[in-house]
């Protein structure tokens, strides 16, 4: 008789060009350092709550993609739900037996549905402590973004004079509103550049941008990338956290906050294996 099939490795590493799953490095658990890697957490491998040390403690930017179990190996829904919470992925995909690298780029490549959103519950993963006022102002500078492309603009939307904006901004020890406008309007480039095969140009034009250079320069210097990397890469976290280091050494931001972990709760408690009606259908969703 054949042998039955091997679980997964229950952590695995995806980058550029996306061809193959890799093995983490757990003596450098902070690895990889470029932009545009994915880590992989399936939870239908042996033992995989051991390994929610390493995907708490992946380096930011990072993006997470977790695997469902399969109907034969599925804890109680209680843990998967809480690791899924806690670990916040960018994407969650049905069982592979062998997970296809191409399609989990293609769905880490995917814009998300809320932008504004994405950004907010972004900052608050990386530890960022934002009052209720300085959060409305960040997500409605992102909101925003696809249409409004100066600061008087956005505090007209705002209703609030530029000084005001500014200085609220300013208050929190938060990068100055046109540097939100500009990074927004970048990660809005970039699911473009990935998600279709328009020139730069194109992309350009459709921000209000004069011309692919003018989106190149601010691209080179508020993330340190042209638009080239931008599309042969996945994600747009890693280029957010350019963003932040920059924002840092320019003196925008505290000193340490680029290089901070993020904000992770404690790892879900080891699963029983007893599974219930209710927690298999819920699963099979």
């Amino acid at each position: 008789m054949p042998s039955p099939p091997s679980r997964p490795e229950a952590v695995a590493l995806l980058g550029p060009p996306y061809r193959n799953l890799v093995p983490v490095d757990r003596t450098h658990p902070d690895q990889p350092r470029e932009g545009g890697w994915v880590m992989t957490w399936h939870l239908g491998a042996r033992r995989w709550v051991d390994a929610a040390g390493l995907v708490a403690n992946r380096r930011a930017g990072v993006a997470l993609a977790i695997i469902l179990p399969d109907g034969e190996h599925q804890p109680s829904i209680t843990p998967v739900l809480r690791a899924i919470e806690q670990s916040r992925p960018q994407a969650v995909l049905p069982f592979h037996e062998a997970p296809r690298p191409a399609e989990i780029a293609g769905v880490i490549r995917r814009p998300p549905s809320s932008l504004s959103s994405s950004v907010s519950e972004y900052l608050d993963w990386r530890g960022f402590a934002l009052d209720p006022v300085a959060r409305s102002i960040i997500r409605r500078i992102v909101e925003l973004s696809d249409r409004a492309q100066t600061i008087g603009a956005l505090a007209t939307n705002l209703y609030m004079s530029r000084r005001a904006l500014g200085r609220r901004l300013l208050n929190s020890s938060l990068p100055v509103p046109s540097h939100w406008l500009h990074i927004s309007r970048i990660i809005r480039a970039t699911f473009r550049l990935q998600n279709s095969d328009a020139t730069l140009f194109q992309v350009a034009c459709s921000l209000g941008y004069p011309d692919g250079f003018s989106l190149s320069n601010q691209m080179r210097r508020l993330c340190g990338v042209r638009p080239l990397e931008v599309r042969d890469r996945v994600g747009w976290e890693w280029l957010f956290e350019s963003w932040l280091a920059r924002e840092e050494a320019r003196g925008s931001l505290p000193a340490g906050v680029a290089r901070a972990r993020p904000s992770i709760a404690s790892p879900p408690a080891e699963p029983s294996f007893e599974v219930d009606s209710a927690s298999r259908s819920a699963l099979s969703i």
